[in-house]
């Protein structure tokens, strides 16, 4: 390879590699938008029911599709027999996300669309991986700490039935509306690293459950989805407000990672984390327990200070989610709960204009070198 156009980028930074209707990341003005909607309006006016079919279909749903579409993911929540006894059969220490990638890998099977790649069948199978991701992630929670499974309710939201069936009581105003929040900000995010790996799925026309499973491996990583988690480890560590400032320097002079902080695309605060700063505020606020939001703003004040960078969108779900007395290990199964939306989107929109998505690497090895029989190699 050679020429300007050729030039290696590492991690493929700045590369447009598609065009797509579903969302855009503009990282000089902290803008985020889907399918034409600022996130701040919707943050504030909209649904993740709502979302989900913006993404989806490229507009907001009036009313008779809204309730069309919330019908059909009520549907689908429940689980197969076989996929819950898989649940019960996972060791009870597994990481949630393995355990939602093997089984998500194993629902394919159950799928009574099977093989069937046609448009209409891969709507259904979208509509039927969204509504059961909560129910798959709320099911293993409750199995492995020796508690039955609960069924979704009918009346209840995605978000409503997901604090339901992990907490077994209906939830309060406020938190299924911080829930349902959570869920519209996570929704999607353009090109980021898992969609990129669905998509590159989906390009060879295998089928939207591997895509998907290839998402989920993807959003696992720390340096992806699994940040949250490792926010909130470190507050832990940290314990209180005092002791942050002296926990982030000896972190820098030691040249950590400190997780939640910096973007690859945003240059300005991530617009997710404006709400769910506020969102963590609220709800210290509610339950008397601001220690986690007041260390938080300590470490994203002493971040901005010594190194100029802002919370992304994990920093402030971290204390959101523990607040909401959410176990920490769940917290990016939550972000695939969400961005399942946004990944079946991307999975559908590759379909209906496919192209084989195959990069090139620049060479960099040696050239010109001769076979040498094995009896003469030193």
């Amino acid at each position: 390879m050679s020429g300007e156009a050729n030039v290696a980028k590492a991690g493929l930074e700045g590369i447009v590699a598609a065009e797509s209707r579903i969302s855009d990341v503009n990282g000089d003005k902290g803008e985020l938008i889907y399918a034409g909607y600022d996130i701040h309006d919707l943050a504030e006016h909209s649904t993740f029911e709502e979302v989900i079919y913006l993404l989806w279909h490229g507009e907001l749903p009036a009313g008779a599709a809204l309730q069309q579409l919330k019908q059909r993911l009520s549907d689908e929540t429940g689980l197969p027999t076989e996929i819950q006894e898989l649940i019960g059969a996972i060791p009870r220490d597994a990481n949630p996300m393995d355990m939602l990638r093997t089984v998500i890998s194993a629902l394919s099977f159950y799928d009574p669309d099977g093989a069937d790649m046609s448009a209409e069948a891969n709507e259904r199978k979208a509509i039927r991986l969204t509504a059961k991701f909560p129910t798959i992630v709320t099911t293993f929670q409750r199995v492995r700490n020796g508690l039955k499974p609960i069924e979704p309710r009918k009346d209840l939201s995605i978000a409503g039935n997901f604090l339901f069936t992990l907490r077994g009581e209906e939830p309060d105003e406020v938190s299924t509306r911080t829930m349902d929040l959570a869920f519209v900000l996570h929704a999607d995010h353009e090109l980021n690293a898992s969609t990129f790996a669905a998509r590159v799925t989906a390009a060879t026309l295998s089928d939207i459950y591997s895509a998907i499973v290839s998402a989920i491996g993807t959003l696992k990583g720390p340096l992806h989805g699994g940040a949250n988690e490792g926010v909130i480890k470190n507050l832990l560590e940290i314990g209180s407000v005092d002791k942050v400032e002296p926990w982030v320097k000896q972190a820098l002079a030691q040249k950590k990672k400190i997780m939640g902080f910096g973007h690859r695309v945003y240059h300005t605060e991530d617009p997710r984390a404006t709400h769910l700063r506020e969102m963590s505020r609220q709800l210290g606020d509610r339950t008397g327990e601001k220690k986690w939001y007041e260390m938080s703003v300590k470490m994203e004040e002493v971040m901005m200070r010594e190194k100029h960078l802002n919370p992304n969108v994990d920093f402030y779900s971290a204390s959101t989610y523990y607040a909401l007395g959410i176990p920490t290990d769940l917290f990016t199964p939550i972000f695939a709960c969400s961005r399942i939306s946004g990944w079946t989107a991307h999975v559908l929109e590759q379909y209906k204009n496919n192209r084989l998505i195959r990069p090139r690497a620049e060479y960099v090895g040696p050239r010109g070198l001769k076979y040498v029989p094995i009896e003469e190699r030193g």
